[in-house]
């Protein structure tokens, strides 16, 4: 698999037969212990509630019987859809190959560590069935340590719904639903499969959450600490820029570029003021060389977000990218420009 996980969510040629309604995507990396149960549970609940559906299960290089025994599940049954990468790749990448392959109209991620509770998987469905396009999953009840887990993801979800303006009380849980729509303009790099609610948002779709049962973790051990939070505020700062900017860029860097270069005009000014008041040489005065400082930065922010203009309309133009996302139509053809009358 190549390292970018960019992808389109398009249904995979060599599945062949009718669509079902939702697909469980679940990454998985050293869960040899929790596959039984995993596969049991996750059939049941799609078994006792007639649906319709597949379960998408990524192997993300374990070094266990992972992969072992899911292929003894996937001879047995064919709503088994698996995937091995040749190495561990990371929870995202798991995620996109399994977006990529998953055939579902509604698409329903999971962990594998058997702590989310597929028996919410109807609950999600539900708020579909209302309307919404986005269901997330809250753990309301974490059974998880407080100082290492509960509490930073209290903060982290904060500064999210805060700086995002989607307001959810827990974006780190992975068992969330979404009609296949709005996973298709969503290209996940990094560790952003967390902010998909905050993505579909900002392009118009409907978002809600529901409250899911949350177990105790039951085999092995968390793959994540408290270091995962900065991480997280990191990935935000790159959310919001691009959510924000990321058509316009020079808005950003022009301003920031004004900003600076008018701090410099302040500066040169208060130093012809020490000047001719005071008598204080200019070549003494500091103030002269951070004028000349704070001019330079903002000129050079100021023609660095025409560079981030030239580079942000390259890759729309090249890409055929729209910059809106339509709802539905009436009476209109989905035609764009450049397309032939």
């Amino acid at each position: 698999m190549a390292e970018s996980t960019s992808r389109t969510l398009t249904p995979v040629d060599a599945d062949v037969g009718a669509t079902p309604y939702v697909s469980l995507v679940i990454p998985c990396y050293n869960e040899e212990e929790s596959v039984e149960e995993l596969v049991t549970e996750a059939l049941g609940v799609l078994d006792r509630n007639d649906l319709d559906g597949e379960l998408v299960i990524v192997d993300d290089g374990s070094s266990d019987n992972t992969w072992e025994q899911l292929s003894l599940w996937g001879e047995k049954d064919e709503r088994l859809k698996l995937i091995r990468f040749r190495r561990n790749y990371g929870q995202t990448a798991a995620m996109v190959a399994g977006l990529d392959h998953a055939r579902g109209e509604i698409i329903i991620p999971l962990d594998a560590d058997l702590q989310n509770d597929p028996n919410s998987i109807p609950d999600l469905l539900a708020k579909i069935d209302e309307g919404y396009d986005v269901v997330s999953g809250w753990r309301k009840n974490r059974q998880d340590t407080f100082i290492s887990r509960k509490l930073p993801s209290v903060i982290a979800n904060a500064i999210i719904s805060k700086v995002s303006g989607v307001k959810l009380h827990d974006y780190g849980c992975t068992l969330k639903a979404y009609r296949r729509e709005v996973l298709d303009p969503v290209n996940l790099y990094g560790e952003m499969h967390r902010f998909i609610p905050v993505y579909a948002s900002w392009s118009g779709a409907q978002v809600t959450e529901v409250v899911v049962n949350h177990r105790a973790r039951k085999y092995g051990e968390s793959k994540y600490g408290i270091m995962r939070t900065f991480k997280v505020i990191l990935d935000l700062l790159v959310v919001k820029f691009l959510g924000t900017y990321g058509t316009k860029p020079i808005y950003f860097f022009g301003g920031l570029g004004f900003l600076l270069f008018g701090a410099g005009v302040l500066s040169a000014g208060y130093t012809l003021y020490e000047k001719y008041a005071h008598n204080v040489w200019a070549h003494r005065n500091p103030f002269l060389i951070i004028s000349v400082f704070l001019a330079l930065l903002g000129m050079q922010s100021l023609f660095l977000g025409l560079l981030a203009e030239i580079g942000i309309r390259t890759y729309h133009e090249s890409q055929s990218r729209p910059i809106y996302m339509v709802r539905e139509r009436l009476n209109v053809g989905d035609r764009r420009r450049g397309d032939a009358r």
